[in-house]
């Protein structure tokens, strides 16, 4: 069912200003309707700017952009749950998570999340959250329209410490605005918004804020399980479960293992890699030629790569060279946001992809629908260009927690402080970002106790990273999502 129902309320009210400041005006209002699973669900969005302010000055420091969607005549909202959603990046917009999964409204892509046919298009969101509870999207500084009050301080807010700092005053601010202090309240965070989700669940809860649970969608909470540093083999342990998958999907494992299904493959693989390819990483330079031998052998058979360049990598395969190599020899390249995706590059001799072909296919229709959308559906008008995703932010990030930064000991303290909190880490089988291994890796490394390790569930999907782009994924999300919820209030 379509809009038929909205109505822009176009008077905004401005705040009064701070000294000179420029005064923000009111987000703007507007009515929609909606048909979930039977029901016609009445609502209320609202776009437009929330101040954050130095706590000590009283000044405005920058303007965050957000889109809320209220059910209307809920009566006690005591009852009604309370959702506050973004992505990751760093340098994302929440336009994702609000496009692709959890808004009203979703942008049309093909069932398994390729590229359509421009001109792209909007439609109802079948699987939105909404009727399970009222959803925030953020936009952090620097991503959307959201910035910074003086453009000379904008790398301040760009540093993980600081990204809490603003973001977490940002949702103390919407509750006390709203009146949403009594909600049952959750996050929800994709990527580095998973990161970001774990570490406000602890500093917040140290200002008297508590959550309900935490939805963490491809998750990475320790980032020495994803980054390939030299001295770190981690990552070559926890990304080969992936590229398994990756060469199941792409037919390239040899026949005895291709004609298992999936889990079962998973399931081999990552015995092995956690065992046997464990220990010949630790062992390094002491491997004897036959133990080197073997591991190459079992390597090439789990990834469908030559063995002759698994010797050359020393065992190491490493992301990048994994996308070029699986099919160079059909002069493709796959994904790393979700390797079922195929790319074509220049030149089939270099040594890494030209582009992300995931990421490529999903860039304009989210980029068009959206700016169509917030403007006409929302009534949001302005001439600023909404950052969908900023190299600016991305580039000049600032890690204020060393090499591998790490927010898992601030889940981990929220759990054992908060011990009502539920957690829920949604992943996909295709992802070469965040692997669902490395998430397992560091669920299982955080020193929970017992009684706490009970309040967190793992759910994995046959698609990339953002596997709700995969329309039939994006439909087990939505049921695994309602039981969630329901089982965290």
């Amino acid at each position: 069912m379509t809009d038929d129902k909205e109505k822009k309320d176009v008077q905004k009210t401005e705040e009064k200003p701070c000294s000179e400041e420029k005064p923000i005006p009111e987000p703007v209002k507007t009515d929609h309707q909606i048909r979930v699973n039977g029901r016609t669900l009445d609502y209320t969005a609202l776009a437009g700017m929330l101040p954050i302010r130095d706590q000590e000055k009283g000044d405005i420091t920058a303007r965050v952009f957000f889109t809320a969607y209220m059910l209307d005549d809920i009566g006690d909202t005591s009852l009604r749950p309370l959702v506050f959603v973004f992505n990751g990046g760093p340098g994302s917009s929440s336009v994702w998570l609000h496009m692709g999964a959890l808004g009203p409204k979703r942008v049309k892509m093909h069932d398994e999340g390729w590229m359509p046919k421009p001109p792209f298009t909007l439609e109802d969101n079948a699987h939105t959250w909404l009727d399970l509870a009222d959803l925030v999207f953020i936009d952090p500084v620097g991503t959307g329209f959201s910035r910074a009050a003086d453009p000379e301080k904008k790398k301040e807010f760009w540093t993980l410490e600081n990204d809490l700092k603003s973001v977490g005053e940002f949702i103390r601010l919407f509750l006390t605005r709203y009146q949403r202090w009594h909600s049952p309240l959750f996050l929800a965070g994709e990527s580095y918004g998973t990161t970001r989700a774990a570490g406000l669940a602890g500093a917040l809860y140290d200002q008297g804020i508590a959550f309900n649970g935490i939805v963490l969608l491809s998750t990475v909470l320790n980032f020495q399980t994803i980054l390939f540093e030299e001295g770190n083999d981690l990552p070559y342990m926890l990304f080969l479960p992936t590229y398994a998958a990756t060469a199941w999907y792409h037919d390239k494992l040899p026949p005895g293992l291709q004609e298992k299904p999936l889990e079962d493959v998973l399931a081999e693989v990552e015995a092995w890699a956690e065992t046997d390819y464990m220990v010949a990483l630790a062992k390094g330079d002491r491997l004897t030629e036959q133990e080197r031998a073997i591991v190459i052998a079992q390597l090439a058979r789990y990834t469908g790569l030559d063995p002759h360049f698994i010797g050359l990598a020393n065992l190491r395969i490493y992301a990048w060279h994994f996308f070029k190599e699986l099919l160079r020899d059909e002069g493709y390249t796959v994904g790393r946001i979700d390797s079922r995706f195929k790319g074509l590059d220049k030149r089939g001799v270099s040594e890494y992809p030209d582009y992300d072909p995931s990421m490529v296919a999903i860039g304009p229709p989210y980029t068009a629908t959206f700016n169509q959308y917030v403007r006409e559906k929302l009534g949001y008008e302005t001439d600023d260009k909404y950052e969908i995703l900023s190299h600016d932010v991305n580039r000049g990030w600032e890690w204020d927690r060393g090499k591998f930064p790490d927010t898992s000991e601030a889940l981990r303290s929220a759990t054992a402080k908060n011990p009502y909190m539920h957690v829920l880490a949604a992943m996909g089988y295709y992802d070469l970002a965040t692997p669902h291994f490395g998430t397992e890796y560091t669920l299982s490394h955080m020193n929970l106790a017992p009684s706490v390790r009970a309040n967190f569930r793992v759910t994995t999907y046959p698609a990339g990273h953002m596997f709700y782009l995969d329309i039939n994924a994006l439909a087990q999300f939505k049921e695994d999502v309602a039981d969630f919820i329901q089982s965290a209030l």
